[in-house]
């Protein structure tokens, strides 16, 4: 079954942030994993949510999201991500 990222970033140093996202394609291959959004314009239709950044992850599996997200090779990325932003992540499992 497949499993998605959803991210809600709300970006506090723009220059640092540039290298996240160089680093981030790369550690999502072993993964099998992939970008669906990648910051594209939102429009809310409904409610009142307004988030920053929004991406969307794809994956396999649930276990190879988490095995990404946890893994050696998204380390770098991640503590960059996590000093250069803050963020809101979910995990979901798609429909099949």
């Amino acid at each position: 079954m497949k499993a998605y990222i959803i991210v809600d970033v709300t970006v506090t140093d723009p220059v640092r942030y540039e290298d996240y996202k160089k680093l981030t394609l790369a550690s999502l291959r072993p993964f099998d994993g992939k970008f669906i959004v990648r910051g594209g314009a939102t429009e809310a239709l409904e409610g009142d949510w307004k988030p920053g950044r929004l991406v969307v992850l794809e994956f396999p599996s649930p276990e190879q999201a988490k095995a990404w997200w946890s893994s050696p090779g998204y380390a770098p990325a991640k503590a960059i991500r996590q000093s250069a932003s803050t963020a809101n992540l979910l995990l979901v499992e798609g429909v099949e």
